[in-house]
C-alpha cells in the first residue's frame, strides 16, 4: 500500500504518517513535510522516486505527473485499469493526505504583494485532493487533521467503511472548493460587487441549541472572507458567561452589535426580535444605557443589551434589575464582569472586537438574505454620518438641537424592520413602531410607546410619506421636526401640513427599508 502525505497544516501529521508506517504503508513525500516525516524517524521517500523527475520551476511542479495521477485515478474494479498501470510500471496510490498552501494567511497579513499571493496558490495539492475524492471507492483522501486519529483507528480494525470513504471526499471537494473561493476572492477587482458567478465560503462555529423553534436544527457558521478581518463582530464573539446561544439569540445580537456600531458615539442598544425598543447614545455609558432603557421598559425584559464601550461597574449596575438574554459589548471591566456573572448566571455575556476602521470610517460588508433556492446580495446600508444630505423642505428649518436629534433618529431608524417610525429626543428614542403594513399604524404605535415623552421629539421614517397622515399625527403628538427620504408624488401635501404646524422637515433622498 502508497500514501502520499504532503501538507502546509502540519498538525498530527507525525503521529498519523507514523501510524500508516505501522500498517504497512510506503510513505511518499516533498518538501517541508518530507522533512519533518524524516526528522522525526518516520520511514519516508521523496515523491520524485514515484515520477522518476525531479520538482522544477522552484517546486511548483513536483506531482503533477502520470505516475502519481494514474496511481490515484486508476479504478481498481476495472482489469483493463489496472492492465494498464501494469503496462505502464504504475503502482496504485491508497491514501492521499493533502492540505493546501496557506493562501488566506498570506493574504490577511499586511502588505502582502500580487506575487506573495500568487505564489500561496497551490496547484498540485488540489489536483491531488481532487483526484483521489473522485475515486474514493478506491482511494482514502484526508485533507482534515481532525481526521487522521480516526481514519488510523478503522484501518487497524479494518472497519473503513464506503460511507467513511464517501465522507472524507465530501470534506475534501469542500476544502477545495472554499480555497477556491478565496483565490477568486482576492482577485476580484474592487468594483465588481455583483459578479456573474458567485460562491461563499463559511466554516462552521458551533451547532446550537435549536433553530428559531425547538423543533428545528441549526448551526452557526462564519463566512470566510480574504477581504476584511476575520474575528470581528458576533460571529466571532468569545462568550464569557451564561447558557449557550440559540438561533434566535445570533440574531438579535448581531442586530444589536449593528445597531451600536453604526455610531460613533458611545451608544447602548436594547433589542427585542431584531428591533431596538431602546437606543441611546450619551458621553456617560451608562447614562446611554439608562435612556435606552427609559425607550420602552416593558419591552426591554428578556432583551439583549449591546454597548460600543466597555461596560463599566455603574452600567452593569444598572443593568441589575432586568432580565436580559444577552449583552454584547467590545469589554467589560473586571468589577462590572465579577457582577455580571455572579448575579445574572443565565445572562449570555459576550464580548466582540469593534469592526476594523471603527469611529474613522463607514463599516461596510456584504449583505446575502436567503431565498428559496437563491440569494439575494447586496451591499450593507452604510452610509457615513457627514454624507447624510439634508435638504429643508418647510418654511422653518429645523435648529441645531433639532439637527443633531435628526441625525440620530435617521441613523437609528434603518436598524427598525419597516414600515418604521422612530421618534427621539435627546438622542434617545423615546418611541418607535416597527413592521407595520401601513405606516401611519406605525406612527401610531410609536406616539403609543412615547406617551408624554412625544411631546418635544423629532420624528424619522425610514421611507417616503404618500400621504400627510403621518404628519397630522406627529403635530398632535407634538413632534417639532421631521426627517424622511421625500419623493412621493405627493411630497407638496405633506410639506404643506408640516408648514401648517410649524413643524421642521427634511428630505434626505435615500430611503432605508428593512424587510
Amino acid at each position: 500500500m502508497r500514501a502520499i502525505i504532503s501538507v502546509s497544516d502540519k498538525t498530527g501529521v507525525v503521529d498519523f504518517a507514523r501510524g500508516l508506517s505501522r500498517l504497512g504503508y510506503e510513505i511518499f513525500s516533498t518538501g517541508n513535510t518530507k522533512k519533518a516525516l524524516t526528522e522525526a524517524g518516520v520511514p519516508v521517500k521523496s515523491v520524485s522516486d514515484i515520477t522518476g523527475f525531479p520538482e522544477i520551476l522552484d517546486g511548483r511542479v513536483k506531482t503533477l505527473h502520470p505516475m502519481v495521477h494514474g496511481g490515484i485515478l486508476a479504478r481498481r474494479d476495472l482489469p483493463h485499469h489496472m492492465k494498464e498501470l501494469k503496462e505502464k510500471k504504475i503502482e496504485p496510490i491508497d491514501l492521499v493526505a493533502v492540505n493546501l498552501y496557506p493562501f488566506v494567511q498570506t493574504v490577511a497579513k499586511e502588505g502582502v504583494t500580487l506575487e506573495d499571493a500568487l505564489e500561496n496558490i497551490d496547484i498540485g495539492g488540489p489536483t491531488m485532493i481532487r483526484a483521489a475524492a473522485k475515486n474514493f471507492p478506491a482511494v482514502i483522501v484526508v485533507v482534515d487533521p481532525g481526521d487522521y486519529a480516526a481514519v488510523l483507528d478503522k484501518l487497524e480494525k479494518k472497519n473503513l467503511t464506503l460511507e467513511d470513504r464517501k465522507r472524507l471526499a465530501q470534506k475534501a471537494f469542500q476544502h477545495t472548493a472554499i480555497y477556491d473561493t478565496a483565490i477568486a476572492q482576492y482577485l476580484r477587482q474592487e468594483d465588481d460587487l455583483l459578479p456573474e458567478e458567485l460562491t461563499i465560503a463559511m466554516k462552521k462555529r458551533y451547532a446550537l441549541r435549536y433553530g428559531e423553534n425547538p423543533h428545528q436544527k441549526a448551526a452557526f457558521y462564519a463566512e470566510l472572507s480574504v477581504a476584511r478581518k476575520q474575528n470581528t463582530g458576533i460571529t466571532w464573539a468569545k462568550q464569557l458567561g451564561g447558557k449557550e446561544l440559540s438561533f434566535n439569540n445570533i440574531l438579535d445580537a448581531d442586530a444589536a452589535w449593528g445597531a451600536v456600531t453604526d455610531f460613533a458615539a458611545p451608544t447602548v442598544a436594547i433589542i427585542k426580535h431584531t428591533n431596538p425598543c431602546g437606543l441611546a447614545s450619551h458621553p456617560d455609558i451608562a447614562e446611554a444605557y439608562r435612556r435606552a432603557f427609559s425607550g420602552d421598559e416593558v419591552a426591554a425584559y428578556g432583551g439583549i443589551v449591546a454597548a460600543n464601550r466597555p461596560v463599566t461597574l455603574a452600567m452593569a449596575e444598572a443593568m441589575r434589575a432586568v432580565f436580559y438574554e444577552i449583552i454584547v459589548a467590545p469589554g467589560y471591566e473586571p468589577e462590572a464582569l465579577k457582577l455580571l456573572q455572579e448575579k445574572k448566571k443565565d445572562l449570555r455575556i459576550l464580548e466582540a472586537e469593534l469592526p476594523p476602521g471603527y469611529g474613522r470610517e463607514e463599516c461596510g460588508y456584504i449583505d446575502y438574505r436567503r431565498v428559496k433556492g437563491g440569494f439575494l446580495v447586496q451591499n450593507s446600508d452604510s452610509l457615513p454620518e457627514n454624507q447624510v444630505k439634508m435638504q429643508v423642505v418647510t418654511n422653518r428649518a429645523p435648529t441645531a438641537k433639532e439637527k443633531e436629534d435628526l441625525l440620530f433618529a435617521w441613523r437609528a431608524v434603518k436598524h427598525i424592520k419597516s414600515n418604521a417610525i422612530v421618534l427621539v429626543k435627546d438622542k434617545m428614542i423615546t418611541g418607535m413602531g416597527a413592521g407595520q403594513p401601513s405606516r401611519i399604524v406605525s406612527a401610531q404605535i410609536a406616539g403609543e410607546k412615547a406617551g408624554a415623552k412625544a411631546k418635544g421629539s423629532v420624528l424619522a421614517s425610514d421611507a417616503m410619506f404618500p400621504f400627510p397622515d403621518v404628519v397630522e399625527h406627529a403635530a398632535k403628538l407634538g413632534v417639532t421636526a421631521i426627517i424622511q427620504p421625500g419623493g412621493s408624488i405627493r411630497d407638496q401635501d405633506s410639506i404643506d401640513a408640516a408648514n401648517k404646524y410649524n413643524i421642521a422637515m427634511v428630505f434626505t433622498g435615500e430611503r432605508h427599508f428593512r424587510h
